[in-house]
């Protein structure tokens, strides 16, 4: 059904969608340029193509191209035709592309093309590749992927090893007790970890010990962002990894372990470049009758066989084996098998996906935060029908005694942590004694809500005290809806979030602000405000000393992510009660959780409290406005 779904969504793109909408919307560069072409270490055909005509506001879209997702070129924009070949994405990074072509006669094509534009093509190779996973775990007989399966589902019990817990000083006492948990496991763990405990440290610490018993891991993720970023984390401890598929953030770090990188820097590659150059040439010059197939095919041995020897060797040096989990597919990784597979943010992956690393693996460890962001889905009736229940959710249910909780958060103030520790955690997860206090003003609270009708209320009951009637405010804090896709925006409140920013830096002193280089985050679930927002603070004089400290974003965008100050637009405000996908309590728990030390919820008050979460909340932040210190 999700596949279904996309499929539509993108035949609606492609056909009814103009340029400028695709452009803002992250899926489309127009008008590019083709330029430098060459074979790269794989011996593909790729050319690279950059943005022309750049706009100001082309800063504020964060496009969706990245490595392995194909893509389609057209020419000319009022009506596009699209050229005769699909082609998938080598690297993107801001501006500049590298794209993996499938033919010569596709460059000739796109050299002779006119008002050049690329777009997302629809990913049919992942769910291709989901769909034999699938397969391949239903009908597995009387293996380990068939035992893993059924221990997954709760129809056996997972199998633990046993040996004198290990110590590691340097971490807190869950921690320690998660990574022996991960040591001990024959089957399955899971990780759990709420915002802010070392969730990675804790990932990183149970990879390096597995190390020590096990020759080599499969470590894999959803994303490639959170592949770099445990990748990153591996490599500062010393361990040799091998990351394959392009990382999504290109600095030298990152690319030094890639295999491409890795492949071309090896002291072998220049015979092996040097007769595929041989092969191309003798194809592009032969005369017609001659005969070169014999010679051909020895030089296309002698080839494989100096490209098998460098891939063995890559492969014996490599500790962790590194890719997303779609990548895992990958023909590099063709028979390869794994003791261990980790599966990083595992909340956030396809159960489907899980399934394609799984096969190579004995036994599998997952890390996330069921109570944080959700696989992304299109279909919500897909959704509904258990697509959105992802495979950690799934064991933590059917196997509790094989999940770890770590209990300890070191990022927040202690009032901002526990509302989402009661609602989410049960009350387990509790503050280090280091930020227990933290904050960015002496005696003041560290959460507050802020509704725009109250003020508006206030103010005018203070001016009708003062005989000043005809004074009185009109201000509509009411959402709005943009465009035939309802998105949401409430420029009152958004307006009154900026309001509120501007008098908080005065109130900490400018000076000090920049001093201290405290950092901000302004967080909207709705795509359309947190564009409104970033528009109005690159407009605004008041902001221009502060514009590199303050990030505005949805929430998916903050993910991972935390700041000293964080402001939440909620949006909604209506006379019905209506909160659509502000009903996703993961979202909100997220977005709560990026502040370190001042949060500040913009929301109607009127609208919210029908939910009983946003009840609670709205109680839990009024106590302590409330208290007295």
């Amino acid at each position: 059904m999700e596949y279904e779904a996309e499929k539509e969504e993108f035949r609606i793109q492609t056909e009814k969608m103009g340029i400028k909408r695709k452009i803002h919307r992250g899926i489309c560069w127009y008008p590019v340029e083709a330029g430098r072409s060459y074979y790269n270490s794989l011996n593909q055909l790729v050319v690279e193509i950059t943005k022309r005509d750049k706009d100001e506001t082309d800063e504020d879209i964060e496009h969706l191209f990245e490595y392995g997702k194909p893509i389609q070129f057209f020419q000319n924009e009022e009506s596009p035709s699209y050229l005769p070949f699909s082609s998938t994405v080598s690297y993107a990074d801001g501006d500049r592309m590298v794209v993996t072509l499938p033919s010569s006669q596709a460059l000739i094509d796109l050299q002779n093309a006119d008002h050049l534009g690329v777009q997302l093509y629809f990913d049919e190779t992942s769910y291709k590749t989901m769909f034999h996973a699938l397969d391949d775990a239903i009908n597995a007989k009387n293996n380990r992927l068939a035992d893993l399966r059924d221990i997954f589902a709760g129809q056996q019990t997972p199998q633990k090893r046993t040996f004198i817990p290990m110590s590691f000083p340097w971490l807190n006492k869950t921690q320690e007790e998660a990574v022996n948990e991960v040591l001990w496991a024959k089957d399955v763990e899971v990780v759990h970890g709420p915002p802010g405990t070392g969730k990675t440290t804790t990932l990183v610490e149970a990879i390096y010990e597995t190390l020590h018993r096990e020759t080599q891991v499969l470590v894999c993720a959803q994303s490639n962002m959170a592949v770099d970023w445990i990748s990153e984390q591996l490599v500062d401890h010393g361990v040799p990894v091998l990351r394959i598929g392009n990382p999504s953030r290109v600095n030298d770090k990152m690319l030094s372990f890639t295999y491409e990188r890795k492949f071309e820097s090896h002291p072998d590659y220049p015979e092996l470049w040097s007769i595929r150059k041989t092969i191309r040439q003798m194809k592009e010059n032969r005369k017609r009758g001659e005969n070169i197939h014999q010679k051909i095919a020895r030089l296309r041995d002698r080839a494989s066989e100096i490209e098998m020897a460098i891939n063995a060797q890559l492969f014996d040096e490599a500790r962790v084996i590194a890719c997303t989990l779609v990548g895992s597919a990958n023909k590099i990784l063709f028979r390869q098998k794994f003791s261990t597979l980790f599966i990083d943010e595992a909340a956030q992956a396809l159960e489907p996906a899980c399934w394609i690393a799984i096969r190579k693996a004995s036994r599998v460890i997952l890390a996330g935060d069921h109570q944080q962001l959700p696989p992304t889905i299109k279909c919500y009736e897909a959704m509904r029908q258990g697509l959105g229940k992802t495979l950690m959710e799934r064991i933590v249910e059917n196997q509790p005694e094989a999940v770890t909780l770590l209990k300890v958060q070191y990022r927040m103030n202690d009032a901002i942590m526990q509302f989402s520790s009661d609602w989410f955690y049960h009350g387990q997860v509790e503050s280090a004694p280091n930020v227990r206090h933290r904050s960015v003003l002496d005696w003041e609270h560290p959460i507050q809500w802020i509704d725009g009708y109250e003020i508006l209320q206030e103010v005018n009951e203070e001016l009708a005290r003062q005989g000043a009637d005809n004074e009185k405010l009109d201000i509509d804090f009411s959402e709005q809806f943009i465009g035939e896709n309802h998105g949401r925006i409430n420029k009152a409140e958004a307006e009154l979030v900026l309001t509120t920013l501007k008098n908080y830096i005065e109130k900490i002193g400018k000076e000090r602000f920049l001093r201290e280089r405290f950092d901000v985050g302004i967080i909207s679930p709705y795509k359309v405000q947190t564009q409104y927002l970033r528009q109005q603070i690159r407009k605004r004089e008041e902001f221009r000393s502060f514009r590199q400290v303050i990030s505005v974003n949805t929430v998916d965008g903050f993910q991972g992510q935390e700041r000293d100050i964080i402001l939440i637009s909620l949006v909604r405000s209506n006379d019905n009660g209506q909160i659509g996908f502000l009903a996703d309590l993961r979202r909100m728990n997220v977005a709560m959780t990026r502040a370190r030390m001042k949060l500040i919820i913009f929301g109607n008050k009127e609208t919210l409290q029908h939910h009983a979460f946003y009840h609670k909340l709205i109680k839990y932040v009024e106590d302590i406005e409330h208290s007295t210190e």
